[in-house]
């Protein structure tokens, strides 16, 4: 942990400003003799301090900040711990180092407003990060909460859109959106009332772009099964192709991570496109041929080997990087993999399955079966 001078005292604040602090919030501002915000939050606060704005960029700035001032109250809108300074400074000092004095969030407030649960909404924070983080949330009937985006990007997306601005002050404006300006400060909410894709593994394999480098469909649902993402770990996915895996992968939860390593530039960019299409942007493409890309990675706690089983050391590699407890799934479609398949499964173990696929399609004028090639799946936990 960052060691500051002193602990640090974090106030939320609304657009109603000092007026609509608590007594106990406003005498822990008092008893500090430096406050630090952004401009419009320090001017919201009266009184004789050290004011300090925070810069631009602030993340690497925050440590030496609080090295050289003590006696810090940190000014933050709303809820210091929804999507906040306060879980930044948190992660910075820890937790008995940072007191927290919350104020009503933006989604709170937005709720109130239009009638909606909050623990039926789904909240999404675009400040700093791209607007295709909301497709998945695209399903029919979902309600949701965009903190900081365009409303121009979002109405694209989602269709009509309410904006909700100045939440909690004199200037308050609930509105639906008609391509005006809106004021910095400010919550977009929408009802969504067009089609979704689900999050359950197995999307169709044309909501893909692909050149047939894809795990299919019902294949694709098995691996994940087996590979078992769980929230805030790291899948690697390794001859990744079309990307299938490391987005359904990422799909499953916000914090689901994946590198997809893919060594064809082509079919790179293509994943790239996909994992903006799908909503999971933050997957990593890193183009290149295993094993020697895979050396700097970050450990996974799941691996899947769909390309390049039988190059010398990609199994070998991945074993090794594989987190205690974490899962390798491999699988094979050729004689020469299965033959890599049973050769470390009689070292390491593990299950065999076999999933034979036949899809049903006219012939003639009737319906027959067409088989796709057998695939053997290979799981092990480390």
């Amino acid at each position: 942990m960052y060691s500051a001078p002193s602990d640090v005292l974090v106030v939320g604040i609304g657009a109603d400003g000092w007026d609509g602090l608590s007594p106990v919030a406003r005498e822990a501002i008092s008893s500090r003799s430096v406050l630090m915000g952004s401009a419009r939050q320090l001017s919201l606060v009266p009184g004789s301090f050290e004011r300090v704005e925070w810069p631009s960029p602030l993340l690497p700035a925050l440590p030496g900040l609080l090295e050289r001032h003590s006696d810090v109250c940190v000014l933050a809108s709303g809820d210091p711990m929804f999507h906040g300074i306060g879980t930044t400074l948190v992660r910075l000092l820890g937790s008995a180092r940072v007191r927290v004095i919350p104020h009503p969030s933006s989604a709170s407030l937005a709720c109130a407003r239009l009638g909606w649960a909050l623990d039926a909404v789904s909240v999404v924070s675009l400040v700093g990060r791209p607007v295709d983080l909301l497709r998945p949330e695209l399903q029919p009937g979902r309600r949701v909460l965009v903190l900081g985006g365009d409303p121009a990007e979002v109405a694209a997306l989602a269709g009509p859109i309410t904006v909700l601005e100045q939440l909690g002050g004199p200037a308050e404006r609930v509105s639906q959106w008609d391509g005006s300006p809106v004021d910095p400060l400010h919550v977009i909410a929408f009802e969504y009332a067009g089609e979704g894709l689900s999050r359950v593994p197995g999307l169709p394999d044309d909501a893909f772009d692909h050149d047939g480098q894809i795990t299919k469909r019902e294949v694709r649902a098995v691996s994940l099964s087996t590979l078992a993402p769980l929230p805030g770990q790291l899948l690697w996915d390794v001859g990744a192709g079309a990307g299938s895996i490391a987005i359904e992968w990422s799909r499953t939860h916000p914090s689901c991570r994946a590198i997809a390593i893919e060594q064809s530039v082509e079919r790179a960019e293509r994943l790239r496109h996909n994992t903006s299409a799908l909503g999971v942007p933050g997957v990593a493409v890193c183009v290149g041929r295993a094993p020697e890309a895979l050396k700097d990675l970050d450990a996974p706690d799941a691996v899947f080997i769909g390309g390049g089983l039988t190059v010398q050391g990609v199994v070998e590699t991945c074993w090794a990087a594989l987190k205690p407890g974490g899962r390798l799934v491999v699988n094979a479609v050729t004689l020469e993999s299965e033959a890599v398949v049973a050769s470390w499964y009689s070292k390491l173990g593990g299950s065999l399955v076999r999933v034979s696929v036949s899809r049903g399609s006219a012939v003639g004028g009737f319906t027959g079966w067409r088989p796709h090639m057998p695939v053997t799946t290979w799981s092990v936990t480390k």
